[in-house]
């Protein structure tokens, strides 16, 4: 039997808080389970709209409900609270209590008479099978009653049990949080002496109005038998139930009510698992959620989970379907087995597209009741097949929901980061032997290439003969022939005249002359165009229909047509045939005659490569014949970084070239990269660059890569090796991250709102020199760049400068771990743009690995630096004018007395110079000495002055990097400082430091990093503060005294 719980609303509260509110939420207890509802904020009349439901063992528990006020800091405050016997509920017309209003009174006995406001209530019994157990007792238990089965009936009329295997439920749509005491109890025997209980209770009640029957003399026997009977029924029921609920869920969802939302973003937490499987939504929907899914047998076996027990879907009215599900979770290492409950939810169910959120609570383990762990499952269709198969595509993403604050939440966050990459591993290699996994090769194969009509009708070589020659040519010639053979056949041999001697007949006109001569040209152009037609003739085929070999990447290239080609030839047409290049390999295609639009429909393929191809060349030509220099028609680069796979199947690429961009020129192809070694790739691409480098490199998160690809525009099969802090060097150094991938280098920066990206290929790349440390480097080692001339055009905004060979140079520099930064760069330019012959010049003269090397930047997060919340922490006047203080500082000498008597050491800046209008920057270096920091930290900073708005003062901003000191790399601070003018004297400046912390990488010592410094560094800045006052107030005396 169930007990239901409504909380609507309460009104009249006492006010706990300073601001005259309270923050009420309802604690629900009953025997040992408990629940709670959300808390309302800033109010005396709280509206919950909230519902729970009790497993009742007892009809003598007390139902206790008490309101509190929330505190963040300390103990939560008593409001009041309201106490009723579940008895009470039971005597109640058809077991309901209606919306009711129940004052609230004090715990304390004295006070009991006082009340404190009032909460609105709808309490009620239900459970169908308890009613079920009464109306199947024994024969003697009905003859006492007198058969009187109505009155029974009527006083249990009970609904159905929306949760069968927990102790407490809350809707969806409110939020209630599970708390520690709440646990599950499945004992048979709880059950039975529940119902004893309540047939004693019936019984005692219903006394009076039946007449009683002699007992019978086997009244033991008749009890026993009574319970079997009752036992044996109750079985059959519950299997009766439980298979309803399996054909409801096997029969779909198109006749259900379910939510239709649309299809929501992934949970801000990450993705696990984003695969097409080839199978249709409607059944992963029932292999992953479906009534006793062998699926989850096997995966609770694999994971090593006991006591696994799945409750039946329902579904109330209005509401999505629901079901809870509860186990034991396998001891780790570091945790121990602990009881788990899951609460699925439907948010979307179609028949297409099914959405289900599970919320996972862990009251067990440490700080389990202050969070839950949610994951939000999404099954739509896949891609199509050639086949017409049906396709799905599952993508599971997570986050996790703190009902509570916690000190500990960084810690939660990690821990849980880990357990659930683990777990889903597990989860992704299981369901890949159940369901067959769609890999591109599946997507993107040959069978997909016949939809351009490959197969052309041949036409006869005659055939071609004449439309290549012309009919009004061949013609001509062979009148020509045949009339000069029947004239000499015709007429005798003439004599010899003028200077003719034997074997030498001469033209005897000028009209004879110029027969000859006109004939001799036909004849010899008619046999030229033969000639050139033959050699045409042998490349017809070209590379058409030459099959890969290997396994790896895969590339296809089906040519289907050209489009207004320019002409060359005298006849105003051309012969075109195009030539593909991709990694040093060569494609041809056939040769089509005399046309300026070609229809070509081949399909050339590549051998697999252990790498993805980065560019393709495509040039197309004019034949002339095999000794003459073929004539470019046009020419175009293919980056498959710029293009997804969708625009790469359907691609109409424009041509380069004096002659292809008058007329226009263009292809139209279709390309299908293929990767037949599904992920695997990736993790030996990575083994081998670990090889290589020398150094263990992390595989990046799918949200990692994800972020990656949308921040640089790349295709999906990209993936992140290594990013690493560093600057990039121009005018001014600037501060961002390197980010490295298998086929392109990219640099991102954003400092002060203004945002810095580019990116270029390896194979772009001509040289990379290493530079030592010198003082424009700010004291450590450089990277130069030479990008191969005009290649990388797209990121030469980036670049420092221009070599005299037409290179573009890129400097990098200060890098948190230079040697692990160096090896990579040069171990990924090496394998991609290097041939064998190059690689085996090269001599490896990297450092060996420091075992002292500072955090690298393997791991966290890698966006450029954002906006810092900024907290002021110091304001006061200067004995001086904005104008005068800021000419002050202009000077280097007074800058670096103050910052050197302030505790740096070393300190170095460069001038100010212009960035942009109005906006003046420069960068700073200096150490800070041991009575500042123990750990004598270095800083690197960029700073940037702008005149305020309204022209009476200056702003400046500056953005630290902590070199030397532990977690270093994880964090930015921000230091704002604005002066004005004074309003009381025209000498006088008021000033305001503001200071802020970017994070680049989570912590868990996030917190206490941030209280250190900003105890520490705002005494150091109040200290710089008052050392500028006292040299300014000295300069002004002795300009007074002078």
């Amino acid at each position: 039997m169930k007990l239901y719980v409504y909380v609507q609303e309460a009104r009249g509260l006492p006010a706990k808080d300073l601001n005259g509110f309270s923050d009420p939420y309802v604690r629900i207890q009953l025997g040992k389970s408990k629940a709670r509802t959300r808390v309302i904020r800033k109010t005396l009349d709280p509206s919950w709209n909230e519902e729970f439901t009790f497993k009742v063992e007892d009809l003598s528990e007390q139902l206790v409900i008490s309101v509190w006020d929330d505190d963040r800091f300390f103990n939560d405050d008593f409001l009041g609270q309201m106490k009723m016997p579940v008895s009470k509920v039971f005597d109640a017309e058809k077991q309901t209590i209606p919306l009711t209003w129940f004052p609230l009174k004090a715990r304390a006995s004295k006070t009991k008479s006082k009340v404190f406001g009032e909460i609105l209530l709808t309490i009620a019994l239900y459970g169908r099978e308890n009613y079920n157990r009464f109306l199947h007792q024994d024969a003697g238990l009905h003859r006492n009653l007198n058969g009187d089965n109505s009155i029974l009936r009527e006083s249990l009329e009970l609904t159905d049990s929306p949760a069968r295997n927990s102790d407490v439920s809350s809707s969806s749509y409110g939020s209630g949080m599970l708390e520690e005491g709440a646990h599950v109890k499945e004992d048979k025997s709880n059950i039975q002496s529940f119902a004893g209980k309540i047939i004693s209770i019936f019984t005692n009640k219903i006394a009076d109005n039946v007449q009683k029957s002699a007992e019978t003399p086997s009244q033991e026997d008749n009890n026993s038998e009574e319970s079997d009977v009752s036992e044996k029924y109750c079985d059959c029921e519950d299997t009766i139930e439980e298979e309803a609920s399996d054909e409801y869920f096997e029969e779909g969802f198109d006749s259900t009510e379910v939510g239709k939302q649309e299809i929501p973003s992934p949970l801000p937490g990450g993705i696990l698992l984003d695969q097409s499987y080839n199978t249709s939504p409607r059944t992963l929907n029932s292999i992953l959620f479906g009534p006793k899914s062998q699926f989850k047998r096997d995966l609770t076996q694999l994971e090593g989970t006991t006591n696994y027990v799945e409750g039946p879907w329902r579904k109330a009215p209005g509401e999505p379907m629901k079901r809870v599900v509860t186990y034991i979770k396998a001891a780790t290492k570091l945790v121990k087995a602990v009881k788990a409950t899951e609460e699925h939810t439907y948010l979307r169910a179609d028949g297409k597209v099914f959405i289900v959120l599970e919320s996972v609570s862990t009251p067990d383990v440490p700080y389990g009741s202050s969070f839950r762990v949610e994951l939000l499952f999404c099954i739509t269709p896949g891609p199509e097949l050639p086949s017409g198969e049906e396709t799905s595509h599952l993508s599971i993403s997570w986050r996790i929901n703190f009902l509570q604050s916690t000190i500990m939440r960084g810690m939660i966050e990690s821990g849980a980061r880990q357990g659930l990459k683990d777990s889903f591993q597990q989860y992704a290699q299981l369901l890949s032997q159940n369901v067959t996994p769609l890999n591109s090769a599946l997507l993107s194969s040959d069978s997909d290439l016949p939809k351009l009509d490959l197969q052309t009708d041949p036409q006869p070589d005659w055939k071609l003969v004449v439309s290549y020659i012309g009919v009004y040519t061949l013609a001509s010639t062979l009148l020509a022939v045949v009339y000069v053979l029947l004239h000499i056949f015709f007429t005798s041999p003439s004599t010899m005249q003028g200077l003719e001697f034997g074997g030498l007949d001469l033209p005897d006109s000028f009209g004879e002359v110029l027969t000859c001569g006109l004939i001799v040209l036909q004849v010899e152009r008619v046999l030229k165009m033969i000639s050139h037609f033959m050699h045409a003739r042998f490349q017809k085929a070209g590379d058409h229909g030459i099959k890969a070999q290997g396994d790896g990447w895969l590339l296809t290239v089906a040519l289907v047509e050209g489009k207004s080609l320019a002409a060359v030839d005298a006849t105003g047409y051309s012969d075109p045939y195009v030539i593909f290049t991709c990694n040093g390999k060569t494609r041809t295609s056939s040769i089509k005659l005399q046309t300026l639009d070609p229809q070509w429909h081949e399909i050339f393929e590549y051998d697999a490569t252990e790498e993805p191809p980065s560019v393709m060349d495509v040039e197309v030509f004019d034949f002339e014949g095999p000794f003459a220099e073929a004539t470019s028609l046009g020419f175009a680069e293919i980056n498959f970084l710029k293009f997804t796979p969708q625009e790469l199947g359907d691609l109409w690429i424009p041509l380069q070239g004096r002659l292809a961009q008058a007329c226009q020129s263009k292809l139209h192809l279709r390309i299908f990269l293929t990767n037949t070694k599904g992920p695997d790739v990736i993790t030996q691409y990575i083994t081998k660059m670990e090889k290589e480098v020398g150094k263990k490199i992390a595989r990046r998160s799918p949200q990692t890569n994800s972020t990656f690809q949308k921040l640089f525009g790349l295709p999906p099969e990209e993936f992140l090796i290594n990013d690493f802090s560093c600057y990039l060097k121009r005018k001014m150094p600037l501060q961002g991250r390197l980010f490295l991938s298998a086929r392109m280098l990219g640099f991102y920066a954003n400092l002060f709102g203004h945002k810095t990206k580019f990116s270029f290929l390896w194979e772009d790349i001509e040289e990379i020199k290493e530079l030592a440390p010198s003082l424009a480097s700010m004291g450590s080692p450089s990277l130069v760049i030479f990008l191969r001339k005009g290649r990388g055009l797209d990121a030469i905004h980036g670049a420092k400068n221009i070599d005299d060979k037409g290179r573009h140079k890129f400097y990098f520099q200060s890098f948190v771990s230079y040697n692990n930064a160096c090896r990579t760069i040069m171990a990924l330019w090496r394998n991609r743009a290097l041939s064998l012959e190059q690689k085996m010049q090269i001599v490896d003269d990297e450092e060996p690995t420091d075992s002292g090397d500072r955090q690298n930047d393997d791991s966290g997060s890698f966006l450029g630096v954002e906006e810092a919340s900024m907290t002021k922490v110091h304001s006061g006047t200067l004995p001086v004018s904005v104008d005068s203080f800021m000419e002050l500082s202009e000077g280097a000498l007074l800058d670096k007395k103050i910052m050197e008597k302030s505790g740096c050491l070393n300190y170095r800046t460069t001038p100010w110079e212009i960035s942009k209008p109005k906006v003046f920057q420069r960068q700073c270096w200096y150490k800070f000495n041991r009575h500042v920091s123990g750990f004598g930290v270095g800083v690197t900073s960029t700073q940037q002055k702008s005149m305020n708005d309204n022209g009476n003062g200056w702003t400046i901003e500056e953005v630290l990097t902590l070199h030397g000191v532990p977690f270093g790399d994880h964090f930015q601070l921000h230091v704002r400082k604005e002066f004005e003018d004074g309003f009381s004297a025209s000498e006088e400046c008021n000033f305001r430091v503001y200071m802020g912390i970017s994070w680049l990488k989570s912590t868990t010592f996030q917190k206490r990093i941030t209280q250190n410094i900003f105890e520490k560094f705002t005494d150091h800045l109040k200290e710089i503060t008052h050392l500028a006052e006292k040299e300014i107030l000295a300069i002004k005396n002795q300009s007074a005294g002078t």
